[in-house]
């Protein structure tokens, strides 16, 4: 009797063994999952999916871009030619920050919510200050390096293509805004699933050797904006780099306009860090599953906008495929 216990023993610890425990933690997961990870999921999906219906590019891209960069620069951006370098770097900066709230922008939201709440201390905005650099960091060497590559081959690359395709209405510039847009948002996905618990972190063993390594990476996808681009400003700079063959002024160009397009978000990220950062931190910490709920809401929510805008509303209007749009965005 107590020999046949004794094995039932030993075989329930053997079963229970082989059952796969919580996800450890990691910088984008924190172990603790929310209760309600599908729904925490599909609303957050839901609300990526709500913002490509209703998202205008012709008011964020001309209303909002065309008259910031105007207003910086003290003349109309698109109509004035650049001339020279000096010149350029000014655009370069001015048409970044006129490029914040773009849609290829969004996913600089996500990328600043694994910091949300993080330091509850006096200096927290000092606290912020490091992550920040290493996002920016990471944006400005993927920047600075397709710049580089702009200026040596920029002329024979998709995005100096203006021409369309007879077959599919689509330029050679789209496709590489779908190619490229399309694999941050699977990225931008997978990192949601992670920050949930469902798969494990892609970036938990270097995180724990490299600490700033997730906020690196964050920056390079922030810098790799640039490589999929379509924004009609930084056309202009991007085909002004190509024709200058100046690796240097395209290195400078292009992280200047990164900067540009991180500013303004990193300031209000400060901004709300000093704030309510301490309130934030308590409320967060209270139950840490809010954490992860929130940053994987972010994460699943620019991810979803990411793929679905930039692949499948591309492809609607060019009367490819039918996609749900609010009238203001036909």
């Amino acid at each position: 009797m107590t020999q046949t216990m004794h094995r039932a023993t030993r075989k329930s610890r053997q079963a229970s063994s082989d059952v796969p425990g919580p996800r450890p933690p990691s910088f984008f997961f924190n172990g603790h999952a929310p209760r309600r990870r599908v729904l925490v999921a599909v609303v957050s999906a839901l609300f990526g999916f709500a913002l490509t219906v209703v998202w205008s590019a012709e008011f964020v891209d001309r209303t909002i871009g065309d008259n910031v960069a105007d207003t910086l620069l003290g003349h109309h951006a698109k109509d004035t030619p650049i001339a020279g370098v000096l010149a350029g770097l000014a655009f370069a900066l001015a048409t970044g920050v006129a490029g914040t709230f773009t849609a290829c922008n969004v996913a600089v939201f996500s990328a600043l919510a694994p910091l949300t709440g993080q330091s509850s201390s006096r200096r927290r905005m000092a606290a912020a200050l490091r992550p920040l650099s290493m996002l920016a960091l990471g944006a400005l060497a993927v920047s600075a390096l397709y710049g580089v590559v702009a200026a040596l081959a920029g002329t024979g690359m998709p995005q100096f293509d203006l021409n369309q395709s007879p077959a599919s209405g689509l330029s050679a510039r789209l496709v590489q805004a779908m190619v490229v847009y399309g694999l941050i948002g699977l990225a931008m996905l997978l990192l949601g699933l992670a920050s949930l618990g469902v798969v494990r972190d892609p970036l938990a063993r270097v995180s724990r050797r490299f600490p700033g390594a997730p906020m690196l990476f964050m920056g390079a996808l922030i810098g790799a904006f640039l490589v999929g681009r379509p924004f009609p400003l930084f056309r202009q700079l991007f085909h002004d780099t190509a024709e200058s063959q100046n690796v240097l002024y395209g290195a400078a160009a292009f992280s200047l306009q990164t900067l540009g397009n991180i500013a303004v978000m990193s300031v209000l990220f400060l901004l709300v860090t000093g704030v309510f950062g301490g309130r934030l931190h308590r409320w967060l910490t209270a139950k840490p599953s809010r954490a992860s709920a929130l940053m994987a809401g972010a994460f699943i929510a620019a991810g979803v906008f990411m793929v679905l805008y930039w692949d499948l509303r591309i492809l609607a209007r060019r009367d490819l495929i039918w996609y749900p749009m609010a009238p203001w965005a036909m």
